[in-house]
């Protein structure tokens, strides 16, 4: 099955990668402090200008912790002047103020993480006393201000006993749904792999477990919903980089948007259009007629695989054997 797009609908904008947060898994390795060579407010706000000229219509604003960007609310003003904006945040510095500046400025969707059910599991991982209760009250916050709210949660040895609580203290939050996301062998959580990834058989029983209150929508893509999303996706992170999805933030480099413009990336990077092109060894039937894509996760089957065509050990069709919780020796070597 073959989906294209002559230029990118929607894109991630990874505006920073400093955050007060410690968070023993971050994918990002963010410290308190920016890292040397981000791009800074001007810069960010050239790119958007360009985007939004080649067609962009959404764009999903993350970091780091994006609220934690000097200039963030101008920024996120000015996407939300021509497209739709999503901002995935920690939740713990939307105080009133800063909710009454998230409405003001014209925020269509905050996804918050939330690392657990209560605050001894979320704080195991973000290493700050009392994020848990902030980051719940930045959920309120939100929902009393109209802006829709999503609570993200990480599927992890630790959160998968407690994924019917999380749905049901989102639904308690306000949230209209819950995104259960994978875990990626990515920055921090490399290091901690052992202790935090679950086998596909605990994936599976924990999403089949799933019990969500009436009314609270749940986003997942585990067996049958394992979407190769490539054909749709683009991202630059927070130095300028077109890296197509931030879940290949260390396996792919395009360029840089401030040299070529990005639609001139997404149209002749020979890697970006051959992972836009759906091309794989193998795809789950059953995904592909409910998602209307092959293969499953690219950066899933590049972590695992080293091939960019490889099958998506985190489908149940597809996985092969692959213990997911254990790292290929390539990946462990850089932890």
């Amino acid at each position: 099955m073959s989906l294209s797009l002559a230029s990118p609908a929607k894109i991630a904008l990874g505006i920073t990668e400093a955050c007060p947060l410690r968070c023993v898994h971050c994918y990002a390795d963010c410290g308190e402090q920016p890292k040397p060579g981000e791009l800074d407010l001007p810069a960010w706000l050239r790119v958007v200008d360009e985007l939004v000229a080649d067609g962009v219509i959404q764009f999903y604003i993350e970091g780091g912790e994006p609220l934690a960007k000097p200039g963030f609310l101008h920024l996120l003003a000015r996407c939300a002047r021509d497209a739709m904006t999503l901002l995935r945040t920690h939740g713990t510095l939307i105080d009133e103020p800063m909710a009454d500046a998230l409405k003001a400025a014209g925020l269509g969707r905050v996804l918050v993480d939330l690392m657990g059910a209560d605050a001894a599991t979320h704080e195991r991982f973000t290493g700050v006393p009392g994020s848990f209760a902030s980051a719940c009250a930045g959920v309120r916050r939100c929902v009393a201000r109209g802006i829709p709210a999503d609570v993200l949660v990480i599927l992890t040895r630790q959160t998968a006993p407690q994924l019917n609580a999380v749905l049901r203290l989102a639904a308690g939050l306000g949230a209209e749904r819950v995104g259960v996301l994978r875990l990626y062998p990515l920055g921090r959580a490399r290091r901690i792999w052992a202790e935090i990834a679950p086998s596909l058989a605990e994936q599976m029983a924990a999403i089949r477990g799933l019990e969500p209150p009436p009314g609270l929508g749940v986003m997942q893509s585990w067996h049958p919903n394992d979407h190769n999303c490539c054909w749709q996706s683009a991202a630059v992170n927070a130095f300028g980089r077109a890296i197509g999805c931030m879940y290949l933030r260390e396996y792919a480099d395009f360029g840089d948007v401030r040299a070529v413009r990005h639609l001139d990336i997404w149209r002749h990077h020979p890697l970006y259009r051959h992972l836009r092109s759906g091309r794989v060894e193998r795809a789950c039937a059953d995904c592909s007629a409910s998602q209307g894509s092959d293969g499953g996760c690219r950066a899933a089957a590049y972590a695992f695989h080293g091939r960019w065509t490889a099958p998506d050990p985190f489908d149940e069709d597809l996985n092969d054997g692959v213990d997911l919780r254990v790292l290929p020796e390539r990946l462990a070597l850089l932890a």
